[in-house]
């Protein structure tokens, strides 16, 4: 019988004939199906895998990045920010002052002696050139005399010195004398003739000396000091004793200091209010006389001359007042938290947000202060956004995070 194999082609010693094209062995299909099946299983596990590497990543990714954003957050300062308010209308400048008279004198004597009587006190409201004292002198009496009778002799001296002189100039023209001793006698008529003139001068200043016997007074006014008593020792000049005290006070003069801020807006001629505690609820009006146009470099304030009318003496020399400067164009004030001021080795400064909230430190001038608020003078536009309590480490160019302030915080 027949094998199976006998219908099959056989090669060469028996062995199976070559496969025909397009027809697959049996057992290669069969180990190609395995290994197919391995690289797609190990393609879906890989890509499983990346999946999930990304699923696993993402959060922490994300998780990273927002624990980044935050800590750059906690990095940038935070700071609240007000806006300058305009300062309440100015009603006027209230400055402390000083009365002063219109016109002051101490009176001393001109001439030694003793005081033989006074005849005004104090409170006597005196003209110009009345008598006030009188002190007797008898050195200068004496001197007087004595000069007087000098005067007499030099006279006398002259008028034979002339007649010498006149004979001698006759005997000259004869001959009879020579030139030289005509020449002295005519010298010794010269030096006559000012010794005469030297003794009339100083009788003439005994005189005047003797009228200082009588103290008078330079200009109308009040005496306001007596400070002698009859009897008492005179000593002249200033370094005796001040006799008398006179003082003008129908009209006086009121001195203030304005701060240099304020120093421009004072102009002579302005207008001010004068009021004083002897008389309260009464306002005098009195205006600027003169500045001194210069700014002490000790107080850094100027000084300013006002005159006041004072008809019926209500007002007292020598007193403190007040004065209230008004009629001047009033100059815009900012104002802002007295919190918002950095003191630096600058000076008084600001921390301000800009654009891309950047810090810019800018200098400042502050006026008035009202405790929770200061008036600012320059520096600062109502446009701008000023840090409230602002950190030490504050610098320019810094970038900030910008939050509402308190409602505590804005500027009253």
């Amino acid at each position: 019988m027949n094998s199976p194999e006998d219908g099959k082609p056989k090669g060469d010693g028996g062995q199976p004939g070559p496969e025909r094209p397009g027809q697959a062995a049996p057992h290669a299909a069969t180990t190609a199906q395995p290994r197919f099946r391995l690289s797609f299983i190990a393609g879906i596990v890989a890509v499983l895998f990346v999946i999930g590497f990304f699923v696993g990543m993402i959060p922490h990714w994300r998780q990273s990045r927002a624990a980044q954003t935050y800590m750059q957050e906690l990095a940038i300062t935070t700071v609240a920010v007000v806006s300058p308010t305009p300062g309440k209308p100015d009603v006027g400048l209230m400055l402390p002052a000083e009365i002063r008279p219109w016109l002051t004198a101490s009176i001393f004597a001109q001439v030694s002696g003793y005081l033989k009587n006074w005849f005004v006190d104090i409170g006597a409201h005196v003209k110009p050139d009345q008598v006030l004292a009188e002190i007797d002198t008898p050195e200068v009496n004496q001197q007087l005399e004595q000069a007087r009778a000098q005067l007499i002799l030099a006279k006398a001296n002259l008028k034979l010195a002339e007649t010498t002189d006149a004979r001698w100039q006759a005997l000259l023209k004869r001959a009879a004398v020579s030139e030289q001793e005509a020449v002295e006698k005519t010298a010794g008529r010269e030096v006559a003739a000012a010794n005469v003139q030297a003794m009339q001068a100083n009788v003439r200043r005994l005189e005047e000396l003797q009228a200082f016997q009588r103290v008078t007074a330079p200009f109308a006014g009040t005496i306001t000091l007596r400070n002698v008593d009859i009897g008492d020792l005179i000593i002249a000049g200033a370094g005796g004793k001040e006799l008398f005290h006179l003082a003008q006070t129908g009209k006086l003069r009121v001195y203030v200091r304005v701060p240099e801020p304020d120093a421009p807006g004072v102009k002579p001629g302005q207008s001010a209010e004068l009021t004083i505690s002897e008389a309260p609820g009464r306002v005098f009006p009195i205006k600027v006389l003169t500045t001194a146009e210069a700014v002490s470099p000790v107080s850094r304030t100027l000084q300013v001359e006002l005159e006041a009318d004072n008809p019926d003496g209500l007002i007292f020399p020598g007193s403190y007042a007040q004065v209230r400067l008004t009629g001047a164009e009033p100059i815009p004030r900012l104002v802002i938290p007295s919190n918002s001021l950095l003191f630096r080795a600058q000076g008084l400064q600001v921390g301000v947000v800009g654009t891309n909230n950047t810090v810019e430190l800018r200098q400042v001038q502050v006026g008035r202060d009202f405790g929770q608020t200061l008036e600012i003078i320059s520096g600062l536009t109502p446009a701008d956004r000023v840090i409230l309590n602002p950190p030490d480490s504050l610098a320019n160019g810094m970038v900030v995070r910008v939050v509402q302030p308190p409602p505590t915080a804005a500027a009253k």
